[in-house]
This record gives structure tokens, sequence and C-alpha cells, in this order.
């Protein structure tokens, strides 16, 4: 199955190289079944799109020919402001995704955009307070960073300076140790 799926993906170019074993045909396997879903999905979608697009063809032709009919109205018979006014409020319609074009379906999705637009401003000034906030624990994070570094820095030098002071001291010790053993023998030879 995996196979035959990744064939048909490629199409008429050669499938790139995979191991073949047991764990890569199983992720294969779930990725070809994901695929397969969503594919069924988006059919599903266009086919609620084609539905709607028949719908709302059939309500344009209706619509036109009442107003043809009872008005005696036509496209042809509008002014150029009217009809640039029509496609307005049907471009209007299209963006605000409403079902029709009366003022309460404007207002209602006026409405949820404005909402919407509130939502969203309420958000990214949260973030914003959260990204200030972010940058000001950065800011100290790299500030006390510097410092522990100055410190390491200088307690290595310190240390190194206690090294050579002990190692100078053990040195004296050692002389002062071979210095009082070469004493002693010189007492003993005096006596």
């Amino acid at each position: 199955q995996v196979t035959l799926w990744l064939r048909k993906l490629y199409q008429n170019v050669p499938v790139p190289w995979y191991e073949v074993n047991e764990r890569t045909v199983d992720i294969l396997y779930e990725i070809m079944e994901c695929n397969e879903e969503r594919d069924r999905d988006v059919m599903l979608l266009i086919e609620d799109m084609k539905d709607r697009a028949a719908k709302y063809e059939a309500e344009a032709d209706y619509w036109q020919d009442i107003l043809r009919e009872s008005l005696d109205l036509s496209e042809l018979s509008l002014s150029q402001e009217a009809l640039a006014d029509f496609n307005d409020l049907v471009e209007s319609a299209l963006e605000l995704e409403v079902d029709d074009t009366s003022l309460t379906s404007f207002y209602s999705a006026i409405t949820c955009m404005t909402s919407e637009l509130h939502k969203t401003r309420s958000k990214n000034q949260e973030m914003e307070l959260q990204l200030k906030t972010l940058r000001k624990k950065l800011t100290a994070a790299l500030t006390m960073e510097k410092k522990l570094k100055e410190d390491v820095e200088k307690i290595k030098e310190s240390q190194e300076a206690e090294r050579i002071r002990a190692e100078t001291r053990s040195k004296n010790l050692t002389f002062l140790g071979l210095k009082t053993e070469d004493l002693k023998i010189k007492i003993k030879e005096a006596e």
C-alpha cells in the first residue's frame, strides 16, 4: 500500500530512496493515512463549495428575474455608479462571509469582526507585555552571566596567585627544612 501510495504521490518522478524497515514503513503508512484523510476532507470541502456556488448562482438568477420582471431593472439599465455600488455590496458580502446582503447580516458580521479585532489587539498587547518581560529577564540573565564570568576570572586569578604563593612557601619551607638539617649537622660537628 505504501509503495503504491508513494508512486501515485510522486507520479513521473522516481520515489526517493528510503531504508525499508518496519519502523519507516509504519511511519509512511501513518503519513499515508493522514494524507488520504486530508484528501477526503478537501474533496468534501470542494463539493460543499460547489454546492454553495450553485445555490448562490440560483439565488442570484432568482433575484435578477425578480428585478427584471417587477422593476424592469437590468445591468444595462443601471448607471455606472449604481453598478459600482452593487459590486461594492457584493464584494463586501463576500469579504464579510455573510449569507445575504441584509443590513442585519452586515451589522452582525461587522460586530463579529470588531470583536475579533479587539480580541486580537488585546492578545497582541498581552504578547507585547510578555515580550517586554522576557527581554528584561534576558537582559538581567545576560548581565548576571557577564558578572559571573568576571567573578570566575577574578577567582581564577586569585587562585593562581595563591598557588604561586603556596609554591613559594613550600619551596621556602623545604629550603628552611634543609637548612635546619644542615645546621643541626654543623652543630653536632661543632660539639
